[in-house]
């Protein structure tokens, strides 16, 4: 009976208390909340002393890194400034770029690695002079009014990625700096998926796992596919539940449970930053595991007006920093990540061949496909392939329009001349949102703002709202000598295009990364290579990919070997030496352990050297089998079969070895036994291949 009973009901159960069934009613009448959500709740970012406000301090700021990002401040950086400092300080948002700035700054001064911007802040020229992001808006045509319009207002999204392995030390500074009690990260749902939610019910119904098993896997594992699409659209699946009565009862629980919340989580990256402790603004979780999260997901975050930060972490950060250690160590030269040039011609090679494994964003096989289809020669045409392959333009003729324009194959044509310098970069092909935005302020005389107003409502098919913005831009572009006909003609196209329009600005954030990684690969491929290899060490699918294009690359491999190989993969000599802790069942922990021993020690000389020098706590009996099956122990006496056959006697004798060093007995004959046990290991046939 766990169930919210009607009045009746309670009535009859209580008979004798009525009193107590009127209460219930004058209480839930008492029950009144009211959240506002007209106020953004704001961490104060401390100020230094003598600074009179977050505006005047944001402004200083800025100003201070537009002269080391540009030298000379012109008048075009500083009325782009200028404008961009106002909007923020009219909608109270200096605090939260001061904050975000602070966040990046301290990482940078720690050395973990940041990356040069993702999302609509790498249009803003504030993020840019403050360090958020590494892209200059102006000299790629990146717009402010797509991160903040100041026609909408908004809280500003700024999403950061950080180092992957170092994620958690920015986290903890933003929790050291504005306390714990106003810091927590935020839940996520998962829900009952189709699959799901019929295993779910299967299991408590006591219907055997094979058949609901089977009855799962008839649905098309398509992410977004519905229980219901699924029997309308596989007759195979119908006919199963049509031929049994459980199947049936199993279906309609199913289809009742299916998309409701079935476990929480915490949200990949999500942070809220609050000015008080967050008791005072949103409701707490405590996970199992004794971690504290919000009740409220990320969009209800939001809607209370709390600061939502979103910390990623970008595995790819982690590959860049790597290999450029690797070429300090190897070249002797220290590779400055923000000055890895854009327009490199050995980069643009290796893109035009399509060579592209293990590069940032470009590496399936469609994508380097199209690259070599369209052959890039700028910076810009990669911010493009970014934007390009995505299932809508795929699905379009958009990508072999776009190269034929490119080669010359296609006349590139504009249907008004005000088109082609927003146009010409994309070869007279509509590809971003921030184009839209572009030709209705330039063609109908739009603000940038009223602009994104419109390139949302086209994105979303917001019908009333465009019909009346069509007869806005006609009117606009009649009023610059634009015929009603081309008028109407262009918007079309623009209503059409911004279906599959990108975020130039993520796109151009995201192609630097693309570029910086082709460079590295391009110029130091097996400091690259080993720094891939290592991020993807858990990996057997990719490790296996990697070394096949390191081979194509022509860099000689070293397979595991106890006295050469360290934790990680590392570049030698223009080598990969295989990093140990890519064994499988070899942990990091059981390799650091090894590595430590033969650095302090010297090389390990046999399989009872090893055993003896090293921690059975740390390594056990399957570490030295799966290092002895790898090959890592090939360098020591004795063949693979004869290692394992004779690991049993060889940790015993080493453990007693162990247990009489820590008493302090020696045997007298312990040099003679220690020379027997390392020479005689027993003979036996060696492994087939």
């Amino acid at each position: 009976e766990l169930y919210f009973k009607t009045e009746a009901e309670m009535r009859e159960l209580f008979p004798e208390l009525p009193e107590a069934i009127e209460n219930s009613a004058v209480i839930a009448e008492r029950c009144n909340v009211e959240l506002d959500d007209d106020n953004f709740l704001l961490p104060e970012f401390p100020l230094p002393e003598g600074c009179e406000s977050s505006s005047v301090f944001l402004r200083n700021l800025a100003y201070e890194g537009a002269k080391e990002r540009f030298g000379e401040i012109t008048d075009e950086v500083r009325e782009r400034l200028d404008y961009e400092l106002g909007v923020i300080d009219r909608m109270n948002f200096p605090g939260y770029f001061l904050i975000v700035g602070d966040i990046v700054s301290h990482a940078k001064k720690m050395g973990i690695p940041v990356g040069p911007g993702r999302g609509s802040a790498a249009g803003s020229l504030v993020t840019y002079v403050l360090g958020i992001t590494d892209l200059n808006p102006l000299e790629y045509g990146l717009l402010f009014e797509r991160m903040l319009n100041p026609q909408r207002v908004s809280m500003p999204d700024i999403d950061i990625d950080f180092c992957f392995e170092r994620r958690e030390e920015v986290i903890k500074y933003v929790i050291d700096r504005y306390s714990k009690d106003n810091v927590c990260q935020i839940i996520t749902f998962g829900t009952m998926a189709a699959r799901g939610v019929i295993r779910d019910v299967g299991r408590v119904l006591k219907i055997p796992y094979n058949e609901t098993d089977r009855i799962a896997k008839l649905i098309p594992a398509v992410p977004g596919t519905t229980l219901q699409e699924a029997l309308d659209n596989v007759p195979e699946l119908k006919q199963l539940i049509e031929s049994n009565e459980i199947y049936k009862r199993l279906i309609k629980l199913s289809l009742v449970l299916e998309g409701i919340t079935r476990h929480a989580s915490i949200h990949a990256a999500g942070l809220v930053i609050a000015p008080t402790p967050l008791i005072n603004h949103v409701p707490l979780f405590r996970s199992n595991k004794g971690e504290i999260t919000t009740q409220y997901d990320m969009k209800n975050v939001e809607a209370v007006g709390l600061l939502k930060i979103d910390v990623l972490g970008l595995r790819t950060l982690t590959v860049i920093d790597k290999a450029i250690k690797m070429v300090a160590e190897n070249h002797g030269q220290r590779i400055e990540v923000e000055k890895i040039p854009t327009d490199c011609d050995k980069t643009f090679d290796l893109l035009r061949q399509g060579g592209t494994i293990g590069v940032f964003q470009l590496e399936s096989s469609g994508m380097r496909e199209l690259l070599k289809n369209l052959k890039p020669t700028s910076f810009h045409d990669i911010v493009a392939v970014n934007a390009l392959y995505r299932p809508g333009p795929l699905g379009s003729d958009m990508l072999s329009n776009f190269c034929d324009c490119k080669h010359g194959k296609q006349e590139i044509s504009y249907v008004h001349p005000l088109l082609e310098p927003i146009l010409k970069e994309t070869y007279g092909v509509i590809l971003y949102q921030e184009q839209v935005m572009q030709i209705a302020s330039r063609l109908a005389g739009f603000s940038l703002g009223e602009a994104d107003l419109l390139r949302k409502a086209m994105g979303k098919k917001n019908l009333d709202f465009m019909a009346k913005q069509r007869k806005k831009f006609i009117g606009g572009a009649n009023q610059k000598d634009i015929s009603k006909q081309v008028a109407d003609k262009i918007f079309n196209q623009m209503e059409k295009f911004a279906l599959y329009g990108f975020n130039k600005s993520h796109s151009a954030a995201y192609a630097l990364i693309s570029v910086r990684t082709a460079y590295l690969k391009a110029h130091y491929p097996a400091e690259f290579m080993a720094a891939n290899l290592t991020s993807e060490r858990d990996d057997s699918d990719r490790i296996l990919i990697l070394l096949d294009d390191c081979r194509n690359l022509g860099i000689e491999l070293v397979p595991p070997d106890i006295n050469v190989c360290g934790v990680d993969f590392q570049a030698r000599e223009g080598k990969i030496f295989y990093g140990l802790s890519a064994v499988k069942n070899v942990g990091a922990g059981a390799v650091h352990h090894i590595v430590t021993e033969r650095e302090q020690n010297g090389p390990f000389e046999s399989l009872l050297d090893l055993c003896s020098r090293v921690t059975s706590r740390v390594v056990n009996r399957r570490v030295f089998e799966s290092l002895i099956q790898s090959g890592a122990l090939d360098c020591l006496p004795g063949h693979r079969a004869q290692k394992i056959n004779n690991l049993d006697s060889v940790l015993e004798f080493a453990a007693r070895r162990s247990r009489d060093a820590e008493r302090g007995q020696f045997a007298l004959a312990f040099t003679t036994e220690t020379s027997l046990v390392e020479k005689s290991l027993k003979p036996c046939e060696e492994w087939s291949a």
